[in-house]
């Protein structure tokens, strides 16, 4: 049936962004996942503490539990206010070695532009996405971007400062047009819980038309739950049905978006084959 797995077995999904580390409860949440087919999560930071604790849980992580989890350091649009100094000493330190750089902590981000809030003023975000993609870069790290009615400046500012070779349009919510953008850049798009919303049509249409081997799904937990879990906490554990939704709007099986958005993300990330 498609939107399910083809073979009536359990599809391993990977959860590209989550924020588990702000939730009570982690060990229940992961067990959880694991029994609804998620293998892998990254654990996303947005400043220094988020950041912090995304890498103490991911560090803690190791091969065999019920998923095995890795994490980013950034620093969110809403925060550039507070300076990109502590994200930048947080990197280095990682950096040293004996640090999970590269290891357990696999990307900067995330980070970008967010002119819905504005949060933070205009050009400390812009001073804060713009050294991110260097530190990106510097550390040959993949970059999790998060834009928000800014699309026009997010290519900007990424054209002008060198498209990361690895990087992730986080929670997309452009449509067709955006997409074929970020593809252009070589960058990979990871659709969230919006894509199960009716009411998001140009998302959906993307969502169906961007090329397998550019698709990730997250679920951004503790937000943005899919339906028919809408009102409730997200969690990683429903990235299937993220992932199932999609796979109906493209006509295949659900275990086929699993397969690809997971290589996906072990590429992009360089996780463990």
């Amino acid at each position: 049936m498609t939107g399910e797995p083809a073979d009536g077995a359990v599809a391993r999904w990977t959860d590209s962004h989550c924020h588990i580390q702000s939730m009570e409860g982690a060990a229940g949440i992961l067990a959880r996942a694991g029994e609804n087919g998620v293998a892998r999560a990254v654990v996303v930071g947005d400043d220094e503490a988020s950041s912090r604790q995304a890498v103490a849980l991911a560090g803690s992580s190791a091969p065999g539990d019920p998923v095995e989890l890795w994490a980013t350091v950034g620093l969110h649009p809403h925060e550039a206010k507070n300076g990109l100094e502590p994200i930048r000493a947080l990197i280095e330190e990682l950096a040293c070695p004996g640090g999970l750089l590269g290891q357990r902590v696999v990307a900067v981000g995330e980070c970008g532009l967010d002119f819905h809030y504005d949060h933070s003023p205009r050009p400390e975000q812009r001073e804060a996405f713009a050294g991110q993609i260097e530190l990106a870069q510097h550390y040959g790290l993949a970059l999790v971007v998060h834009t928000r009615e800014a699309w026009e400046e997010t290519f900007s500012i990424l054209e002008t400062e060198g498209v990361p070779e690895r990087c992730v349009f986080h929670c997309f919510s452009g449509g067709p047009a955006e997409a074929d953008h970020c593809v252009s850049l070589g960058a990979m798009l990871s659709f969230s819980g919006i894509v199960t919303f009716a009411s998001a049509g140009e998302l959906r249409k993307a969502a169906a038309e961007c090329p397998l081997d550019r698709m990730l799904v997250e679920t951004d937990s503790p937000y943005l739950t899919p339906s028919p879990h809408r009102g409730k906490r997200n969690e990683p554990g429903y990235v299937p049905l993220v992932g199932e939704a999609i796979a109906r709007l493209r006509g295949i099986p659900a275990d086929e978006v699993a397969a690809a958005t997971s290589a996906n993300a072990a590429a992009v990330f360089h996780l463990p084959a």
